[in-house]
């Protein structure tokens, strides 16, 4: 049985409502210059990578002006999302996947942690 247009849009709807709640964004200060929190954020992906690659598979991650683009898969589970520089902040936009979406709470406070130390908490 065919779908009706009004039926169709309403699910597709509900499609993008469940893709809009699996990204989750994290807004942190990086208490810098752009360009000396683009080398922070390098040279902590680089620590990780050189710590956790062995879990990862298809990563990858490259800047295009400020924004800088990554995703990646562990254990089957993709990710990916974009980390954008202002002047005066990091903003996180990230895509998980919808199993994910318990702990994403544990995951943004994680991110929090770990830019606070990145980027020195202001402290």
């Amino acid at each position: 049985m065919r779908k009706s247009h009004t039926e169709a849009t309403s699910e597709s709807g509900r499609v993008q409502d469940v893709i809009k709640r699996a990204a989750m964004r994290v807004i942190v200060p990086h208490h810098t210059d752009k360009e000396t929190a683009k080398r922070k954020i390098d040279e902590r992906l680089a620590q990780a990578m050189t710590q956790y690659g062995h879990y990862l598979n298809d990563s990858n991650h490259s800047w295009s002006g400020d924004t800088l683009t990554f995703s990646g898969s562990a254990r089957g589970f993709k990710a990916s999302g974009t980390i954008e520089l202002t002047d005066t902040e990091a903003i996180i936009d990230a895509k998980l996947p919808l199993i994910a979406r318990p702990f994403e709470p544990r995951v943004k406070h994680a991110i929090e942690q770990e830019a606070a130390g990145v980027f020195g908490g202001g402290a």
